[in-house]
């Protein structure tokens, strides 16, 4: 189908690395664990979220299972706009980009669906198993959205006249977040940066009619 192709590739390839990446971690990490890929600036530390992305919280069970069925809804709406803007023929970049949303919206809504029910309680002591014998540790849409990637490029001190936060540590880029974060984070950026170039208005040239002139 034509369009549709490329778009279907980087979904499937977006969940594919985001999906492998986290059944990795899960089944071979503790909580807390990390490796160190490039010194202290980029290191795989495993950790899990209850809520948004880049380990924001919503409030408890009751905002976890709200804040799953919105993402469901939003999933719903985002595909039904691809497919929308693949039949009208919208700038293919645009299209690439918002594939890109959604396949990490779906990569994070596969995590709170049904890690929950698959998956054993990770525990700082304790690897997760998969299907385990006694059941998941949650129930549908009560799974936990699984984050690695850490980028802790700057670390330091605030000058004591520093407002508010004078003589405090600082930590740049302090949250830990996964691939499906990051591909929402790439797909919105990239769309904000090439706005002009995705939205400009098409100029059309008026067609020119060959009139006939009618003499009374």
């Amino acid at each position: 189908m034509k369009g549709y192709t490329k778009p279907v590739i980087l979904i499937v390839s977006v969940l594919l690395i985001d999906q492998i990446f986290k059944l990795w971690i899960k089944l071979n990490m503790t909580l807390g664990q990390e490796y160190k890929i490039l010194g202290d600036w980029f290191i795989i530390h495993f950790t899990e979220n209850n809520g948004m992305a880049f380990g924001l919280e919503f409030g408890g069970e009751a905002g976890k299972l709200a804040l799953s069925l919105f993402r469901i809804a939003a999933v719903i709406g985002i595909g039904y706009g691809l497919h929308y803007m693949i039949k009208r023929k919208y700038h293919r970049g645009f299209i690439l980009n918002v594939a890109l949303i959604f396949a990490g919206a779906m990569g994070n809504i596969i995590d709170s669906t049904f890690y929950g029910l698959i998956f054993s309680e990770s525990t700082w002591f304790e690897k997760a198993e998969l299907f385990p014998a006694g059941g998941g540790y949650a129930g549908l849409l009560h799974g936990k959205v699984v984050d690695m990637l850490y980028f802790p490029l700057v670390q330091g001190h605030f000058p004591s006249w520093f407002p508010i936060w004078g003589g405090e540590d600082f930590l740049f880029f302090r949250p830990v977040f996964n691939i499906a974060d990051s591909a929402i984070t790439v797909g919105v950026a990239l769309i904000l940066l090439y706005q002009k170039r995705y939205f400009k208005e098409e100029v059309i040239e008026p067609e020119s009619y060959n009139s006939e002139v009618i003499e009374d």
